[in-house]
């Protein structure tokens, strides 16, 4: 077993209050102590032993941990494997708004029972997030979102989801808000900024936009960003130009999005059509 640990922070840029641990671990145990953030945890190798909520637990791979805020734990490797996993940490601070959009009053009464899950959901966006926070070119709008639909997740979890009832009239400033998207494809746009163009709260916004149109706002920002560099491509331009006049933070950004609908490259997208 190797006995170098290793432990890495990184803050968000774009989100106060949520960071990620990247830890390597063999032989060095946490003391008790408590966060006052959410502390969701994935653990990537080996196994993970703590002791929390009046119980001792063994996180397998591929395990997740969530700690409440104050929720008082240690840890430890177990077995003879390094152990290898994530934290992510999200202060209630940072996500009150998105909770109460969720339905929930008072965002501190948030609490999920039990601390060690098998949610397949949780541990991909977990993973998602943390991806995201280490992506130095990654969009605020994508860690936004990502955050939402964590958010979510926690709030069913608690089971205190109350979401907005989905409505086919046609709301003036959502459509407001639709049109900003197209007029603005080649900036960073972040939620705050549709929510402004929509005259409402942030995340009411997300509750409302979701309902109305069955898509979140960052769905619909890459969606529009998709259709538009497709129609880019096909009248000739270069793949390079078409990503910085779309919106994409560079080409390898442009590449797994697109590839990501329609199954290949933007480049190989436009040898197909030129044939």
């Amino acid at each position: 077993m190797d006995t170098d640990n290793r432990f890495q922070f990184v803050n968000s840029e774009h989100l106060e209050g949520v960071a990620v641990l990247d830890a390597n671990m063999s032989d060095f145990t946490y003391d008790k102590h408590a966060h006052e953030e959410f502390s969701i945890g994935v653990t990537l190798k080996g196994r993970q032993d703590f002791f929390c909520q009046s119980a001792f637990h063994k996180s397998p791979e591929g395990g997740v941990i969530l700690f409440n805020p104050e929720d008082v734990h240690d840890g430890s490797s177990g077995g003879d494997q390094n152990l290898e996993y994530l934290m992510l940490y999200v202060h209630p601070d940072s996500i009150s708004a998105q909770i109460k959009a969720l339905g929930v009053k008072a965002p501190s009464s948030l609490r999920i029972k039990g601390c060690l899950l098998n949610d397949v959901k949780l541990r991909n966006q977990a993973l998602i997030l943390s991806s995201l926070i280490k992506d130095p070119s990654c969009h605020r709008i994508e860690q936004q979102s990502a955050l939402f639909n964590l958010s979510h997740t926690l709030v069913s979890l608690a089971g205190m989801l109350d979401e907005a009832t989905p409505t086919n009239r046609r709301d003036t400033l959502l459509t407001r808000a639709k049109d900003f998207v197209q007029d603005n494809l080649a900036k960073d746009i972040a939620i705050d900024d549709l929510a402004d163009a929509a005259n409402m709260s942030k995340y009411h916004f997300i509750r409302q936009f979701r309902a109305q149109f069955g898509i979140t706002p960052h769905q619909y920002v890459i969606n529009c960003r998709i259709n538009g560099s497709r129609k880019a491509l096909e009248s000739g331009q270069p793949a390079s130009d078409v990503a910085q006049e779309f919106g994409f933070a560079d080409s390898s950004h442009f590449n797994r999005r697109f590839k990501r609908v329609y199954g290949m490259t933007p480049k190989q997208y436009q040898l197909q059509i030129s044939d």
